[in-house]
């Protein structure tokens, strides 16, 4: 689900760690979302893409090369690169959350 939010209130949110700013909007990835992709990379785990000199943050592009994952009820897709989870808009390719 997308959000549009002011420039405040995207500071709050991204302060406390759940949005993401892209270049028009931010992106909130909601608790719910985030808890069943865990659960899911628990149930179906993933093998680590190597990408030698992709910098993991959000905004990012992920290769064409990369399989990003459906998971189910979630918007986002998820691939795992350099042992990094990561949600990824299938649309854009572009990275909207780094799980830790």
């Amino acid at each position: 689900m997308k959000h549009y939010l002011s420039s405040a209130a995207a500071a709050i949110v991204l302060m406390g760690g759940i949005g993401v700013a892209m270049a028009e909007h931010v992106v909130v990835v909601q608790p719910e979302q985030e808890t069943v992709v865990r659960q899911y990379i628990k149930k179906e785990p993933l093998a680590s893409v190597n990408l030698l000199g992709v910098e993991l943050k959000l905004g990012s592009s992920v290769p064409d090369t990369v399989e990003l994952r459906q998971v189910p009820d979630v918007k986002y897709r998820v691939a795992v690169i350099n042992d990094q989870t990561v949600l990824v808009d299938p649309e854009t390719r572009q990275i909207v959350q780094v799980l830790h």
